[in-house]
């Protein structure tokens, strides 16, 4: 294990820091993610269509706080937590292949070409690359877990597995990885985000080698509200083509997410693609602010930790050598 003073962590120690912050991060505001997915894949009425019935799998609200008050009535406070392991086993997942490559990448561009701080677009397209290389090995949780957030509350709840062995009976083995063209394209938040964190930092709090837990948090919630509202139409995109259809497409299932970004359009206009933005920005604010906060401190005592571990691995070399000489 060799750490310079370019790196003081390995990519592994990075990815660990990453993934611990967001799973903590997630699971503090994880019912904002089950209102917000909702929100998104629901298609919202039309004034001429307020007297029609709902269809029986069909779920509307009006807002987020209709929607918490809507899923508590019908499946009490675990209807908040529902599919909850798998996303934070998809959380966890996916930020440490992200912190990973991300690390990984950066590490082996800067140290190639002897760069000290890349440009706002070297970062972006370097997060794109990390990002693009932890979708393909963690969609198929995500998939899992939007199937469970958006599942009917008249239906049976199933577990991870229950669940991944039905998406495999209806889609076959492929429709674990359905929309990975959305979320290929969707690396571009990431990208946007951990660029926004890099730039902010540097000129805000230029000089600085560690943030404290107030600036991190600061720097985390601005750099992901801008990538949210820049991103907003494909991640609503991306939520449709993983659950099931909406009554509304007549069971028929979305094939990119151009299309389902056209039946968006034609159902509800053009803010439709926008839908669930709010609890979106809430959640992504806090979760980045304390996944970077949280994520700070783990790099910190990861760092601490290499240091102590190196300081006693020298000690007891020194020790050895010290005894060969008395023996000789």
């Amino acid at each position: 294990m060799s750490l310079s003073k370019e790196s003081p962590l390995p990519s592994w120690g990075y990815a660990v820091a990453g993934a611990t912050g967001a799973v903590l991060a997630n699971a503090a505001v994880y019912p904002l993610d089950i209102i917000k997915t909702k929100l998104q894949v629901q298609v919202k009425r039309k004034p001429s269509d307020k007297d029609e019935p709902l269809h029986p799998d069909e779920e509307n609200y009006s807002s987020t706080i209709d929607a918490v008050r809507k899923i508590f009535d019908k499946s009490g406070i675990k209807g908040l937590y529902t599919g909850m392991p798998g996303a934070l086993l998809g959380v966890a997942s996916t930020n440490f292949a992200y912190f990973y490559w991300y690390t990984l990448v950066r590490t082996f561009y800067m140290t190639r070409t002897g760069t000290k701080h890349p440009s706002t677009a070297l970062e972006l397209s370097l997060g794109a690359v990390a990002g693009a290389l932890a979708q393909l090995f963690t969609i198929p949780v995500a998939v899992i877990t939007t199937r469970q957030q958006t599942r009917p509350a008249s239906a049976e709840p199933l577990g991870l597995v229950a669940t991944g062995q039905e998406v495999i009976m209806e889609d076959g083995i492929s429709g674990l990885w359905r929309g990975l063209k959305a979320s290929l394209v969707l690396v571009v938040n990431p990208a946007i985000t951990y660029g926004c964190y890099q730039r902010l930092k540097e000129i805000m709090f230029k000089g600085q080698d560690r943030l404290s837990p107030g600036e991190a948090f600061l720097l985390g919630a601005m750099s992901k509200s801008l990538a949210t509202l820049t991103t907003q139409p494909l991640i609503v995109a991306k939520v449709g083509l993983q659950s099931r259809p909406p009554p509304a497409a007549n069971r028929k299932k979305f094939n990119s997410f151009i299309e389902v970004m056209s039946f968006i359009i034609e159902k509800e206009g053009p803010l439709g693609l926008f839908k669930g933005i709010g609890p979106q920005l809430v959640k992504g604010l806090l979760v980045q602010g304390v996944l970077m906060m949280t994520k700070e401190r783990m790099e910190l005592i990861f760092i601490l930790l290499f240091r102590w571990i190196r300081k006693m691995n020298g000690e007891r070399l020194a020790r050895k050598a010290g005894a060969l000489v008395k023996v000789v």
